[in-house]
């Protein structure tokens, strides 16, 4: 039976079908149901189960750590990240401000101090220049914490943003130089790349989401993956309320409810069966939007605007999480990524700004910064556009006539 309603029925035979086109659904593969079925005919429903084990297992395998432990979140990854480099009151954590709030918000979990650190421009990740300024910065002059002055810097959070892997070169020295360990905010970047090994794996502890926007999901969901055996054994101990090896109900530490059920592990073994498709078309999408956007840029093209993009430094792989472009205004005749967003909104096709960076934010403005705001000319400019895996032709046909439209009337002027 079809599912249409017959006002969409209607506008698919008009050729004016405008359903949303999201900027990054799920995508469900073949296998997904399988899993969950087991998982329901095993009446094994609840957290834990063997769903969990083989989800560990194939994140584990895929990223080439030997440790994985699967939670609820990404947020819960972080945050146990942090809890497992003892950071807490009078700590301080360097972490990249352009991201989502979820790299930010287990630093106040824990009683630390943040300090955000700005982007470079190539992949729009944490300036290794910044950071390195910042760490000998607070070391000659201790900065103010809810706890008194301090020097103590305990963790450096990195972001690949977009799927794009940072500089991981550069801060993996940085962090050898001073002794601060990394906390690999790869909550985008699964299927990605840098010098042929994983992100995730770069760092001490690696934090994974599987978020319903992510390039593969299990609802909600993350990871925390690690070579070090008892730092991950740690992470499952706490994430399950840390509960003592005892007949009763002992606890000699603080607990979480962090860990993932069964069910949706599920979901994500069948994922990972999808994943490196998944890696692929988003990078085809990427593909698709560059020839597009190159045809308005290039010599003897149809226009002279500029439309710029993350580069993908030789050495780097992007699983491409995102496509995202930057529209500056005096570049473009006036044209925005606000008079696009809004154009595409209109047309019931989503776009969404750049993260705006955490030194911005109402919460975190008070927290030291250093850079030379790239971050904020990147929010200013930065869109980012309809990326699913599962875009149809149909779909990118509708996007670039209605990108034609906006710009069309740019390049005139």
């Amino acid at each position: 039976m079809s599912t249409q309603t017959p006002e969409h029925k209607l506008q698919v035979e008009s050729g004016k079908d405008q359903s949303r086109i999201w900027l990054s659904s799920p995508h469900m593969g073949e296998n997904e149901q399988t899993y969950v079925t087991q998982a329901f005919s095993s009446n094994w429903i609840a957290p834990l189960g063997p769903h969990v084990n083989g989800f560990e297992e194939d994140l584990a395998a895929y990223t080439g750590v030997k440790h994985a432990a699967a939670l609820s979140s990404g947020t819960a990854a972080l945050h146990l990240g942090l809890i497992l480099m003892d950071a807490g009151p009078g700590d301080i954590v360097l972490c990249q401000s352009l991201t989502f709030s979820a790299s930010a918000n287990p630093i106040i979990y824990q009683g630390a101090t943040p300090v955000f650190i700005d982007s470079e421009s190539d992949t729009w990740n944490m300036d290794p220049v910044a950071l390195e300024e910042a760490i000998v910065s607070i070391l000659n002059t201790p900065i103010q914490t809810k706890s008194g002055l301090s020097s103590r810097i305990k963790a450096i959070v990195p972001v690949h943003l977009y799927g794009m892997p940072a500089k991981m070169n550069e801060i993996k020295s940085i962090s050898e130089k001073y002794g601060i360990p990394i906390l690999e905010d790869a909550a985008e970047a699964l299927g990605s790349t840098y010098q042929g090994k994983a992100c995730g794996s770069l760092g001490d502890l690696g934090v994974l989401s599987f978020n319903g926007n992510k390039i593969i999901t299990t609802s909600g969901g993350g990871a925390l993956i690690s070579d070090d055996k008892k730092k991950i054994e740690k992470a499952r101990f706490y994430a399950t309320q840390s509960r003592d090896p005892a007949p009763h109900y002992q606890h000699s530490h603080l607990g979480f409810n962090y860990r993932m059920s069964n069910v949706l592990a599920g979901i994500g073994r069948g994922q990972m069966e999808v994943l490196p498709e998944r890696v692929a078309q988003r990078r085809s999408n990427f593909n698709r939007y560059k020839q597009y956007f190159d045809k308005w840029q290039t010599p003897g093209g149809l226009s002279n605007l500029h439309f710029g993009f993350q580069n993908e430094p030789e050495g780097s792989f992007s699983n491409r999480w995102l496509t995202c472009i930057t529209v500056e205004p005096e570049l473009n005749n006036g044209l925005s990524r606000e008079i696009i967003r809004l154009a595409l909104e209109s047309e019931n096709i989503e776009a969404r700004p750049l993260w705006k960076p955490m030194h911005l934010q109402p919460y975190f403005k008070e927290y030291a910064y250093f850079g030379n705001r790239t971050s904020e000319q990147l929010f200013e400019n930065g869109l980012c556009l309809p990326s699913g895996s599962n875009l149809t032709p149909l779909d990118f046909k509708r996007i670039f006539e209605n990108l034609d439209n906006i710009i069309s009337g740019f390049s005139s002027r």
